[in-house]
């Protein structure tokens, strides 16, 4: 047994939806097919051939990837030439590649929760928002005999979070009155007569996306043939979501200090600084990839450092200008998503014989060289 490509992308979508997307941004489905059964997937971090080699030689069906495979528009498609080549063997085994890249940045958990949870990070917000929630209130009418049981099944598909609370609702009883007609099938009372029944009004709020999860969890637990029920628009604003995190560290360290334990806990050969190495940082800003577009938000919102990748000479200088310290750590140090999107894949796809598996091939251009 194994599963559909669809559903493998459905169950990484309910955690890196695409609308956490920064615009414009590479993202989806880029090669092959997904109306297939995948028998194994493999995350990485890039698509290069030694890792589409790799692909072939497990016989992977699916790759998921951080970074896009086709980046830049295509001239053409010469398969005497490396980029055609990779393509070629990437369609003449049937293996699909689908990336998830500013959406995994963004989403809870992703790539910038993952970069200050290594660091240890604490009180941490988003850096610098591309999207916030809009709120719908959803409203049932439930017989008091269902009300926990329909309750249970709004909160578990997403009704009720406020912070760091879910299942939040409010019950009210009342009475509900109903006269089934000719061709019903009540759950309660007979054809012709009214009916009158205790029930509880439940009403709870939902992020708008997940509107039609709850409504269908809603459905499926409620009694009735015809379930009466209500959404409506709220002024309140929802979860606030976006690229880079901004927290602070259990205790002040030098940037030297700092530099060390992002090697360390990055698994980097080093790291590039910006800044005195032993000055004082408790405010540290985190920005998977290039984070040179960030810069100005981790200034104005005081970080002492952030930690980063790609930054270039000019980027250095106006950091210094504002007195923030930069680790560099390059770009590759976003390698961290590949455990953390298998083990996601591993716990939703357990029990349908699909094997997920973590690229082994190492894609990082750069090596160190000390003196």
């Amino acid at each position: 047994m194994s599963i559909h490509g669809q559903t493998i992308i459905q169950y990484l979508e309910e955690w890196m939806p695409k609308y956490l997307a920064m615009e414009d941004d590479r993202i989806g489905l880029q090669v092959g097919t997904l109306q297939k059964q995948v028998n194994k997937v493999m995350v990485t971090l890039d698509v290069l051939e030694n890792v589409v080699d790799e692909a072939i030689a497990k016989k992977v069906d699916l790759i998921i990837s951080h970074h896009a495979v086709i980046y830049r528009s295509l001239k053409h498609l010469r398969t005497d030439l490396p980029a055609g080549r990779l393509y070629e063997k990437l369609l003449k085994h049937n293996i699909a590649v689908y990336v998830a890249h500013t959406n995994l940045d963004s989403a809870e958990g992703g790539m910038n929760d993952l970069m200050a949870e290594r660091l240890g990070l604490t009180q941490t917000e988003v850096l610098s928002p591309i999207y916030t929630d809009e709120l719908r209130k959803i409203v049932v009418f439930v017989p008091e005999t269902h009300h926990e049981l329909v309750l249970k099944a709004m909160g578990d598909a997403g009704a009720g979070w406020i912070g760091n609370y879910s299942h939040c609702t409010f019950s009210m009883k009342g009475v509900g009155t109903f006269i089934p007609q000719e061709g019903a099938h009540p759950f309660i009372g007979d054809v012709g007569r009214l009916e009158k029944v205790d029930e509880v009004r439940i009403e709870s709020i939902v992020p708008k996306p997940q509107v039609k999860k709850v409504i269908a969890a809603m459905l499926k637990a409620h009694p009735y043939e015809e379930v009466a029920y209500d959404i409506y628009p709220v002024e309140q604003i929802g979860k606030t979501f976006g690229i880079g995190r901004i927290g602070r560290l259990p205790e002040k360290v030098t940037l030297a200090e700092l530099a060390k334990r992002v090697i360390e806990r990055f698994d980097l050969q080093g790291v590039r600084c910006v800044g005195d190495q032993s000055r004082l940082i408790e405010k540290v800003a985190v920005v998977g990839g290039s984070g040179r577009d960030f810069l100005q938000q981790a200034i104005f919102k005081g970080a002492d450092c952030i930690v980063t990748g790609d930054i270039n000479y000019h980027d250095g200088h106006e950091a210094m200008i504002h007195g923030m310290g930069i680790i560099d750590g390059g770009h590759h140090m976003e390698k961290i998503m590949k455990e953390a999107v298998a083990n996601y894949l591993i716990e939703r796809l357990a029990g349908s014989g699909t094997e997920v598996l973590i690229s082994e091939s190492p894609t990082d251009p750069f090596s160190f060289i000390t003196k």
